[in-house]
């Protein structure tokens, strides 16, 4: 099964959309999980009312490596995938039949792709700034062999996430270029092109 989590923090314009294109497109066998970090608008409510799971806390420390370890300890898949609230998956149940096919290799911890800008709202710096990214995560994975990725498209084995424990929470940017250094560290991560946000 697939485990999607979804951190969330005021995100109500955005949340019940993103749930509802995954839950009316995905047929193969997942979860939808809301990891929601103390938003004081309608996010939580818009949710619940869609997403499998919710879960909520609050404190004075907001970071994205919590937000998406909270809702990876619920997650009773054997995969992960994170995403953000704002992010569209085309074709949801091709895209990540074509990411787990990646996990059909033993030695594959974590899939990542490349990510764009919405075609509508697109500007030129976007387009130069998503290019030069996606050029770095598919160097640094591909060809180094030394993890990257963004926290907007990332699938992994539960098991390795648990392993090296997780995404670090006292930082908060850049938790998941680290994390996906670490999880190469104990086997391949890769980068798959066609896999775009």
């Amino acid at each position: 099964m697939l485990s999607i989590v979804i951190p969330a923090r005021q995100e109500e314009k955005v949340i019940g959309d993103t749930v509802n294109r995954l839950k009316s497109a995905l047929s193969l066998p997942h979860e939808i999980i809301v990891s929601d970090d103390g938003s004081t608008d309608r996010t939580v409510e818009i949710a619940r009312t869609n997403a499998d799971q919710v879960v909520t806390f609050s404190g004075e420390k907001h970071t994205p490596g919590r937000t998406r370890n909270a809702g990876a300890k619920v997650a009773h898949g054997e995969f992960i995938a994170f995403i953000d609230a704002d992010v569209v998956v085309p074709e949801p149940n091709a895209f990540y039949r074509r990411a787990l096919k990646h996990f059909e290799d033993p030695n594959i911890v974590g899939v990542c792709g490349p990510q764009r800008a919405l075609p509508e709202v697109e500007t030129w710096a976007d387009r130069i700034s998503f290019s030069i990214l996606n050029l770095i995560l598919a160097f640094n994975n591909n060809v180094l062999r030394r993890g990257e990725a963004s926290g907007k498209n990332m699938i992994v084995r539960k098991s390795s996430f648990e392993r090296i424990g997780g995404l670090r929470e006292d930082i908060a940017t850049r938790e998941d270029g680290d994390f996906f250094h670490r999880l190469s560290k104990i086997g391949r991560t890769v980068y798959d092109k066609s896999l775009m946000v």
